[in-house]
């Protein structure tokens, strides 16, 4: 996902500020598509300056209200239908699963404990957001719960996963014992 495409689904939901639009990553997208202050302003300047979104006159404190334009739902549109999905992304605490085998294996359960940890966390903040969400009827509203409720079963999933692996460590199986084991 591009940080563009990611703006340009949130301002066809509705106008936003640069402000709002970090506090709506921080909120949503961050759980799937991080984002910083430093990223987001000249991401808009540029997506105003190709006709995908205008730009309000400044307000208070520099305060500047972005809009989608026909041609910014468009793009978003040919994204969505047109574009697979980059499915290539990089995840370093796999990377790191795959050279356990240097250290010792308490050493290495140890880092899955803190793998399962991590996880759990990530999912306490996620049901924390769904508690807390103002989730309404809307079309936005209903994509959005459906997101967090797959990040939910992400997380799920990834903490029972680096808790059974722990366990595998410190079973002390090899590699063709565990075959055909899960």
């Amino acid at each position: 996902m591009s940080l563009r495409h990611a703006l340009l689904g949130l301002l066809a939901a509705a106008p936003a500020s640069g402000y709002e639009l970090t506090k709506q990553f921080e909120m949503s997208l961050g759980n799937a598509w991080g984002a910083r202050h430093s990223q987001i302003y000249p991401e808009l300047r540029r997506l105003a300056e190709e006709g995908l979104l205008e730009a309000g006159d400044e307000g208070a404190r520099g305060r500047k209200e972005y809009t989608i334009t026909p041609d910014g739902r468009a793009e978003l549109r040919r994204w969505l239908v047109d574009t697979e999905p980059d499915r290539s992304a990089r995840n370093e605490p796999l990377l790191r699963v795959f050279f356990l085998w240097v250290l010792p294996d308490e050493e290495a359960a140890a880092y899955l404990d803190k793998e399962a940890a991590s996880y759990r966390t990530h999912l306490e903040a996620l049901d924390e957001i769904d508690r807390t969400a103002p989730w309404g009827r809307s079309p936005v509203a209903r994509m959005f719960r459906i997101s967090l409720e797959e990040g939910r079963r992400w997380a799920t999933t990834m903490a029972e996963w680096a808790e059974w692996a722990a366990g595998e460590i410190r079973s002390g199986r090899s590699a063709a014992e565990l075959e055909g084991m899960s």
